[in-house]
């Protein structure tokens, strides 16, 4: 008899027939691959009117697998790239706790939810501002979430731009969702 191992696999040969045996891994996944859904739309679907200023303007439900070993707190950002005035923000969101594994829908526009701090939008409030384009063409809207390896050391109500240099070099993983929407 010989045993032949090979990525968690044990081949066990007994005479001229082989017998194998999966060894189920006790560790995590070295290497997770962060993914970010929702349960609203499918990556580059059409956001539903509902999370858009044409409906109820709240936010959708998003959920998160894979998050990296070593990760300290999560941020996410929703931008517009398309608008006609350059990138908009439409949500910031930073230090979640890595712990979490997604936002329900409507979260409120409180500063402070489930341990993070919501920051400000391209509109000059906390929250989520959900899309509203001018009426033509079809914008994207880019849902980025970050693990990263610390928590940001960043006032509720920071920007954008400031939680995007707050995490230069601190970034473990990255996911990202894309919605597309018009009026």
């Amino acid at each position: 008899m010989r045993l032949i191992s090979y990525t968690g696999v044990t081949v066990q040969v007994v005479g001229l027939s082989l017998l194998l045996i999966l060894r189920a891994n006790a560790t995590a996944d070295p290497n997770p691959i962060l993914a970010l859904t929702s349960s609203a739309f499918e990556n580059q679907g059409t956001i539903p009117e509902q999370y858009t200023c044409s409906g109820r303007n709240e936010s959708p439900e998003l959920r998160w697998t894979g998050i990296p070993g070593g990760t300290r707190s999560l941020s996410l950002i929703l931008d517009d790239p398309d608008a006609p005035i350059g990138t908009f923000v439409h949500w910031v969101i930073y230090n979640l706790s890595p712990t979490t594994t997604g936002l329900p829908e409507g979260v409120s526009a409180t500063a402070s939810i489930a341990d993070s701090e919501q920051g400000t939008n391209g509109s000059g409030t906390i929250g989520y501002t959900g899309p509203c384009p001018p009426p033509g063409k079809q914008h994207h809207y880019h849902f980025r979430l970050y693990a990263l390896d610390q928590k940001l050391k960043l006032k509720a109500g920071a920007t954008a731009h400031q939680v995007e240099a707050a995490i230069k070099g601190h970034v473990l993983g990255r996911a990202e969702l894309v919605g597309i929407f018009a009026r």
